[in-house]
């Protein structure tokens, strides 16, 4: 009997042991408050003792070791989710417009209610003067006054808003640019500029001779006379494209605003194809003349002529959406104004 109550007693306190092995696991599953952080738990099971399934064996000393508990804990371990911050691009949905043949900036613009000025700020790809449109080109419409700004590799808001001297808040608050902070900005990303200009276009015109100031032969009288019989503007002077162009027909006559040495005579060459036909007269005081898109030239580089002589013909050469004289008075290659130079009524014909 006393052999009997040792086993009892020794079973007892096995399970005793695993009841309290389980109880310490479930309390420390709780404080780590992670259903899964018990994957795996190796416990024995009890069985039942009774007298018929109890074999006696010889009583050992000493103590043993009771089975470890193996518990994959894997609450230390991130999701793999990191978060990279992304630039969200500008989704503008700008008009686009076919020029058609007597379209001129100003025109187009009345149409859609812009300025001027916006047709070239929404449109680098123009002429560096404006007047050249060609029919079937098509161009882009911005919404409101201002320049659409390509991205260059390096910029950022700051430096762009005081390239057009325009504040950043109104570059932000341009909803279809999608700018958030910290406002990153990427190559090629297309900016709306609200209010913003892209600055006077200007170019030297071409020149077969040149002579410095004094050495001329024969000096303008600085007064100056039209250079046609008509005075039906299709287009005025505005800071893109500082000049007049005047409704003619193909082969009116062409006459020269002042005195002066005709330095260049011929189709206009490289870059300032735009003007097809085209005549520049030095005057000899610091001023020229050009007489753009002729139809004829009657008059050779080198050549002096008086004011009022006859130089040519009107035409539709180069880059021209009709029939019309492109006249430009300058002052060291710095265009001006023709209506301040040039006496008489005008007639708006745009």
């Amino acid at each position: 009997m006393d052999e009997k109550d040792d086993v009892s007693r020794r079973i007892g306190g096995y399970l005793i042991l695993v009841v309290m092995v389980i109880a310490f696991v479930l309390l420390w599953q709780a404080k780590r408050g992670d259903e899964t952080a018990v994957s795996t738990i190796a416990l024995p099971i009890p069985t039942i003792i009774t007298e018929e399934n109890v074999e006696l064996a010889p009583i050992e000393t000493g103590f043993k070791q009771p089975v470890p508990i193996r518990i994959s804990d894997d609450t230390l371990s991130p999701d793999a989710n990191p978060h990279t911050y992304q630039i969200k691009q500008p989704a503008h949905d700008f008009e686009t417009y076919v020029i058609q043949s007597g379209d001129t900036p100003r025109i187009i613009a009345a149409k859609f209610d812009i300025s001027p000025a916006t047709l070239l700020g929404g449109n680098p790809q123009m002429s560096e003067e404006a007047n050249a449109l060609q029919d079937g080109a098509t161009i882009t419409i911005l919404p409101v006054d201002g320049v659409l700004h390509v991205v260059r590799p390096g910029e950022k808001l700051e430096g762009i808003a005081e390239q057009y001297d325009i504040p950043v808040e109104d570059i932000v608050a341009y909803a279809s640019n999608n700018l958030e902070f910290p406002f990153r900005l990427e190559p090629e990303m297309q900016l709306m500029i609200p209010g913003a200009e892209v600055g006077s276009f200007s170019w030297s015109p071409p020149r077969a001779i040149a002579y410095d100031d004094g050495e001329w032969a024969v000096v303008g009288t600085g007064s100056y006379v039209w250079p046609v019989n008509r005075r039906c503007l299709t287009q005025g002077a505005w800071y893109g494209h500082m000049a007049i162009d005047v409704s003619t027909a193909i082969g009116d006559s062409l006459y020269a605003s002042d005195t002066g040495t005709i330095t260049y005579a011929s189709w206009a060459a490289g870059t300032y194809y735009d003007y097809g036909y085209l005549i520049v007269i030095n005057h000899g005081n610091g001023y020229e003349t050009l007489y753009a898109h002729l139809d004829s030239i009657g008059v050779s580089a080198g050549q002096t002529v008086e004011k009022g002589q006859w130089i040519g013909t009107t035409g539709n050469t180069g880059r021209s959406t009709g029939p019309h004289l492109h006249f430009e008075i300058r002052l060291r290659d710095i265009p001006l104004s023709p209506l301040n130079y040039l006496a008489g009524p005008v007639t708006d014909c745009s």
